[in-house]
């Protein structure tokens, strides 16, 4: 549970520092125990040790689109990773983990594949990534701790994010945020083999603390709007789901092919060039409306969602601009039932809470967060129906699932600032 006052209370300067105090507490604490664990692990100096500190994000609109160069929005919030590390002089990184057992260990100038279910494959993936494009020479140990179980949180993008910024700064780098992004890309599409966008490093490293990042993928312009300051008061409540290996592996790649298959046929049908890797960004919206009924059923629905979702995230980024967060949740719970009707994604445990959410009396907006298969449903909600909302996920979840019964939790998260250095 995150450390937040469960009060109802309205906006204003007293609530504001008490998020502000908890959220520096919490922070301090952990880095206390990362340097403690740092210095038995390696026997640092106090003085030698850095921080790392990288936000979760979620993605209120523009799901299941940055693959195909569409339109985004992503918020970060109060939860992150944080990393602790100094530099290895011998050029070889080792790691150790407060979540995950054992010590990763490689050397730069002999950089092993990716293995299935290693943990370290984001710290080989980042480091090769560095390697190819700068020549780095020096290594880390580093000690890393994620605050809330993995999955649809862009734990992933954040451990890659904080690999590469600390091998960037033992290595004197100075890195624009746009190579970053492109870098821990890298580390997910070559390395790990999946073939996702840039939507969640992009927010991560974009993001700024109670602004709404909007994005295009295809251009890479983005723009952060603040939330109206008499509007300000909401939480990101995150419900864990107890999954936390994914159901069906494969379906994240098999979605993007679908999209890429859909782009391919409807400039096919409408006499178009088509380009060597299709997007549905490459198809016009007119297209898609003329040619549509010939597509086969799943390269269709998965068409479908992209351009609703297109249209979704204009819409919400007006009502954001506006304050209105009754209509940004409409809009965020119409996203989270065509990523279950159209995209066709989610296990059953992860629709079972988004249906709850989305129905619940203090919840703006809900939906699944990443591709649904494990990890968390996210949710915008009034402070004052904290217990409410705990209280019947408590009572209701477990009784559609007992088999996550003692591993699902409740989260209620503020928004957070983006990646810090200290």
């Amino acid at each position: 549970m995150m450390g937040i006052a469960r009060r109802s209370v309205g906006p204003s300067a007293l609530f504001r520092f008490t998020i502000w105090q908890a959220m520096t507490e919490q922070i301090e604490t952990r880095r206390r125990a990362l340097l403690r664990a740092h210095q038995s692990t390696f026997s640092s100096r106090t003085s030698d040790v850095r921080f790392a500190a990288v936000p979760y994000r979620i993605c209120p609109l523009g799901a299941h689109v940055d693959h195909q160069l569409g339109l985004v929005t992503g918020l970060t919030i109060n939860a992150g990773i944080q990393l602790a590390y100094s530099r290895n002089a011998s050029g070889r990184v080792r790691l150790a983990s407060r979540n995950l057992s054992g010590l990763i260990e490689f050397g730069l100038d002999c950089i092993a594949p990716a293995s299935p279910g290693d943990w370290g494959n984001y710290a080989r993936g980042a480091a090769l990534a560095l390697r190819s494009a700068h020549g780095i020479q020096w290594g880390i140990d580093g000690v890393i701790d994620g605050e809330l179980p993995a999955g649809g949180i862009s734990s992933s993008a954040a451990v890659g994010v904080a690999y590469l910024i600390a091998l960037e700064d033992v290595n004197g780098l100075h890195i624009s945020q746009r190579e970053n992004i492109a870098l821990d890309q890298e580390i997910e599409n070559r390395y790990i083999g999946l073939n996702n966008g840039i939507m969640d490093q992009s927010v991560i490293l974009l993001g700024q603390e109670g602004r709404l990042l909007q994005l295009d993928c295809q251009t890479g312009a983005h723009e952060s709007i603040e939330f109206p300051a008499s509007n300000s008061q909401f939480d990101v409540t995150l419900v864990y789901s107890g999954l936390s290996r994914s159901l069906a592996s494969t379906d994240y790649n098999r979605r993007v092919t679908e999209c890429r298959e859909a782009a391919a046929l409807l400039l096919q049908h409408a006499g178009n060039p088509i380009p060597d890797h299709p997007v549905l960004r490459h198809v016009s919206k007119e297209i898609f409306d003329a040619y549509a009924h010939l597509l086969p059923v799943a390269p269709r629905k998965r068409a479908q969602h992209f351009f609703d979702e297109n249209q979704r995230v204009p819409r919400g980024v007006d009502a954001w601009r506006d304050g209105d967060l009754a209509r940004f949740g409409n809009l965020i719970n119409a996203s989270g039932e065509s990523s279950i009707t159209n995209y066709e994604c989610g296990a059953p445990h992860l629709i079972t809470l988004y249906r709850m959410l989305s129905e619940m009396p203090g919840v703006y907006g809900a939906r699944f967060s990443g591709a649904g298969f494990r990890g968390f449903a996210a949710a915008l909600t009034d402070p004052g129906a904290r217990n409410e909302i705990e209280g019947r996920i408590q009572m209701e979840y477990p009784k559609a699932h007992p088999d996550i019964a003692d591993k699902f939790s409740v989260h209620f998260c503020r928004p957070g600032p983006g990646v810090r250095l200290q």
